[in-house]
């Protein structure tokens, strides 16, 4: 690991400030991808800034059907909380599969969005429940802020403060794991929202990362159950093949893995 300053922020606009004033600096919230990174000297920050103590980012909210959680808010925090998992039991099943217990427990939502790795579970749970990130700068629909594979619309020094979702009516999550790292080989999140209309979101397949998945979407507005999704053929074309699964093995999985969201979400 190459040298590099370390700064505890107190506060967001401190955290903000820490990182400014450094070019190269870059934000430590759980540590679950920035840490191995550096330790394998393929990430070289000249300072991190430690956003683990700061209590404004985190803690979890739900008010009638508008659900916040803080950034620094952790994985097993997500998954044990009894509030998201009356408004949203899709969320909270979701981070209950992240990785292993010690991952839950030190990772974090704000963390893992803002990396964005092509196989999180998070990207494709925030897209379908069309949530909004939330910024010390301004806030961003899910669809305008996964920009592609480990990139995301975050400017330099942008911190993401908080997660934003509106309950929907109906949500499940299902995924393929890979049996050593535990990331989504394929993963889909389905949602149905107040209006009748349905997202559907797929991570682990996209060769550009978390993607809609628009012909299982108009299924299942139509008919919103696993059977719905019987004459769908999803298109491998732009999925990602590699030593875990072809292309063709994964578009059969997004159809077999929504199916499994729809009968979890009920």
């Amino acid at each position: 690991m190459y040298a590099t300053n370390y700064h505890r922020a107190s506060s967001v606009e401190d955290a903000v400030k820490l990182a400014s004033a450094n070019d190269e600096a870059k934000y430590l919230s759980g540590g679950q991808t920035l840490l191995p990174t550096m330790k394998q000297r393929l990430a070289a920050p000249s300072d991190l800034v430690d956003l683990r103590h700061v209590s404004g980012l985190k803690g979890i909210s739900v008010s009638g059907g508008s659900i916040r959680i803080g950034a620094a808010t952790t994985h097993a925090e997500v998954a044990s909380s009894t509030e998201i998992a009356s408004a949203c039991p899709g969320l909270a099943h979701l981070a209950a599969h992240i990785g292993d217990p010690h991952v839950r427990h030190m990772g974090t939502i704000g963390g893992s969005i803002a990396n964005n790795d092509p196989a999180a579970d998070y990207p494709a749970g925030l897209m379908a429940l069309n949530a909004t990130i939330v910024t010390n700068k301004r806030s961003i629909g899910a669809d305008d802020f996964f920009t592609g594979m480990f990139d995301t619309a975050l400017e330099d020094g942008e911190l993401i403060v908080a997660v934003e979702i509106k309950a929907p009516s109906k949500s499940g999550y299902a995924k393929f794991p890979n049996p050593a790292s535990r990331y989504a080989m394929t993963g889909v999140f389905v949602a149905k929202h107040g209006d009748g209309s349905v997202r559907v979101a797929v991570t682990g397949a996209g060769s550009g990362g978390v993607f809609r998945q628009s012909d299982i979407e108009q299924a299942l507005a139509s008919n919103f159950s696993a059977g719905a999704l019987d004459g769908i053929t999803v298109d491998d074309s732009d999925l990602m093949s590699d030593i875990h699964a072809s292309s063709a093995y994964r578009a059969n999985l997004v159809k077999v893995m929504a199916k499994r969201a729809v009968a979890a979400a009920g």
